[in-house]
């Protein structure tokens, strides 16, 4: 069977002709057209900014298009409203979750149900859901004590939940170890195989050669063309959607670590809700001159360890020293008086206030180098540290005074990044820093992190991106039930090993003299 049309004769189960949408300041979508057939994988790509994510808002009915028709199983239709969309049998995950924060797993899926159902059953549903597809779950949990990833699976089994004909999936990958990414593909490819069309977006090239039959390429709101992802290169994908090669890293100068910047030793840290991870006894060792990589599956004390290192919650035992000043009992202002400054996973809820412009997001951390005056805001200092933010990580934006609402999730990322990293820190913790970031944006992040290294900055990059600690840390970690494994070398171990470590296994560590022991977790 013909991979690019699963059943042919069929009326395609989606089709766009001519979709155009403008704001005052940008054209989303210009004159966009697409086709997908039914039972077919289709991914849809492009740089942040180029359109993807309003696409999608118009076909699940949240966005109205200014012009412009769309068809459901060969007949038009208007689709106003996600109640409309879900009416269809379209489903939606979002990269941005849709969820209720003081709502349970089970009270949040219910909203999106068609039909009134008990939360018992509803419960049993979604329990059998998750086992099915290797997606834990509970039920009863509220959603605001739940990680980003956690957060996603949630999104995941509402979405298959409703059983439907056109399923649209926003970065679903994006924190998932390999193995669970594999057990995704394998889901996707039974739910096609049944009927059910996948729209796919993603910035994980490699996923979509590997998943995808056939995927629709944007540039700046235009569709540059279409292709067959498994007849074309990661290399060829990304020159389609940005209109040239990629860039390449530029070459370190070799180096060796420096004094150490960052020390904890013996932390420990009860968990505040009966859904966190309490973190136990965890040692850390972090120099100037290096990139520490902590690899895990997300809920196993990831946010923890940031917030007890940023200093939004202090440590119930142990201790942590910044350039050997004890700082356990400092404030996040505090130490980032002392050089440490922090990305928190969250862009939207944590990294900045969307309803501020960027020159006012400036002031929630950039505040030390002349922000304020005598306890007044210097809005011409801010102004400038915005515009230098945007030009040197290339945001995508109408200018500093853009809400940070309006930019696309990469660009916004690219945004507080920088924030950050022009702070010249002396200790940098991110977390996440690629998420839902194209491959050129996600190149300009870690370039800009191996440059802070260069300079002799500390760097510790709490990632579910196996493939991007690899490319820039010197040492990996895993954290798996709040425990921390002792760093190794990247160059003495491989994804397969850290993704199994991720899940409770254990890292093995090949030396330099061909043997190899475990490092327990």
């Amino acid at each position: 069977m013909d991979r690019s049309q699963p059943y042919p004769g069929l009326a395609d189960r989606l089709e766009l002709r001519g979709i155009r949408k403008a704001y005052p300041s940008v054209v989303a979508n210009d004159g966009v057209s697409l086709r997908v057939a039914p039972g077919e994988i289709h991914a849809v790509v492009g740089e942040n900014g180029a359109g993807k994510s309003t696409l999608m808002k118009i076909i699940y009915g949240i966005v109205q298009p200014d012009s412009g028709e769309m068809l459901w199983n060969g007949r038009e239709v208007v689709i106003t409203s996600p109640a409309e969309a879900q009416q269809l049998g379209i489903g939606m995950v979002f990269q941005h979750f849709a969820l209720f924060d003081t709502l349970t797993v089970a009270e949040n899926i219910a909203l999106a149900m068609p039909h009134d159902n008990p939360l018992n059953e509803l419960s049993e549903r979604i329990s059998d859901m998750a086992s099915k597809y290797g997606l834990p779950v509970d039920p009863s949990r509220h959603i605001y004590t739940m990680s980003v990833g956690e957060r996603q699976r949630v999104e995941i089994i509402r979405a298959l939940l409703q059983k439907p004909g056109l399923l649209i999936l926003d970065e679903p990958t994006s924190v998932l170890t390999p193995q669970a990414v594999e057990k995704l593909f394998q889901t996707l490819g039974q739910v096609a195989s049944e009927g059910c069309s996948i729209l796919y977006i993603s910035h994980k090239l490699n996923e979509i050669q590997s998943l995808c039959a056939r995927a629709t390429i944007l540039r700046g709101g235009k569709v540059t063309g279409t292709c067959i992802p498994a007849q074309e290169t990661a290399a060829s994908i990304a020159r389609m959607m940005i209109g040239e090669d990629l860039p390449n890293y530029r070459a370190s100068k070799p180096h060796a670590a420096g004094k150490a910047r960052l020390e904890v030793e013996d932390l420990s840290l009860p968990t505040t809700n009966p859904f966190g991870t309490a973190l136990s006894d965890i040692r850390l060792l972090l120099r100037g001159g290096e990139v520490l990589g902590i690899a895990g599956v997300s809920g196993n004390g990831q946010h923890e360890l940031m917030q007890v290192l940023s200093g939004e919650r202090r440590p119930g035992t142990g201790s942590i020293r910044l350039d050997s000043k004890e700082v356990g009992h400092l404030g996040p202002g505090k130490r980032r008086e002392l050089g440490l400054c922090s990305v928190p996973e969250d862009r939207l809820g944590e990294g900045s206030v969307p309803a501020l412009s960027l020159a006012e997001n400036v002031l929630l951390t950039a505040n030390r180098g002349g922000a304020t005056r005598a306890g007044l805001i210097r809005f011409d200092w801010i102004e400038s540290f915005a515009r230098r933010c945007i030009a040197s990580f290339d945001v995508r934006c109408s200018g500093f005074n853009a809400l940070a609402a309006s930019l696309s999730g990469g660009n916004l990322q690219k945004f507080i990044v920088g924030r950050e990293i022009l702070q010249e820190p002396g200790v940098l913790i991110v977390a996440q820093p690629t998420w839902g970031v194209d491959v050129g944006a996600a190149i300009v992040i870690r370039q800009a992190l191996l440059d802070l290294r260069d300079k002799g900055a500390a760097i510790l990059v709490i990632s579910e991106e196996l493939d991007e600690l690899f490319e820039i840390a010197d040492r990996i970690a895993v954290i798996a039930g709040g425990r921390l494994s002792e760093g190794i070398a990247c160059n003495t171990t491989n994804r397969d090993q850290i993704g199994l470590a991720m899940t409770g296994g254990r890292l093995v560590q090949a030396p330099d003299d061909g043997g190899a022991h475990a490092l327990a977790l």
